[in-house]
């Protein structure tokens, strides 16, 4: 297929525990027959509705259940029934446990940005122009 072919969301957005997007399908494509899945679990009340201003557009409605967060990363599927063809997916991250990682990775890419900067100003030090600037501000 080629990619004017395929399915488009936009607007992706969680709030109050409804993941909403909205879907736009290429010109005489079939209505779609969205699912979310959580692991082989399939989630209830998703909809799509179509927009009657503009054709082949449609707003996706996803409850997220309250049973479903929990410490970690929780994955959601959204895909068309029809073809299995993966359309998004929503993630879901809670915990303190997380927190730890997440922390560990924010002091990593500060420690690597450090490290990037040092190598850039090493580099400008050998290249004439900014030798010259570098005499001039004194530094």
């Amino acid at each position: 297929m080629r990619p004017a072919d395929l399915p488009r969301l936009s607007g992706e957005r969680l709030q109050a525990g409804l993941w909403e997007a909205v879907l736009d399908l290429p010109a005489g494509a079939p209505p779609p027959g969205i699912e979310a899945l959580y692991g082989d679990r399939t989630l209830p009340g998703v909809t799509a509705c179509p927009d009657p201003d503009r054709p082949g557009r449609h707003r996706l409605s996803v409850p997220i259940p309250a049973d479903l967060l929990s410490d970690g990363v929780q994955n959601v599927l959204i895909r068309d029934r029809s073809t299995g063809t993966t359309l998004a997916h929503v993630s879901i991250l809670a915990g303190a446990v997380l927190e730890r990682d997440v922390r560990a990775e924010l002091d990593q890419m500060r420690a690597e940005l450090d490290l990037l900067k040092r190598a850039f100003r090493d580099h400008c030090r050998e290249i004439p122009v900014f030798q010259r600037l570098s005499q001039r501000s004194g530094s």
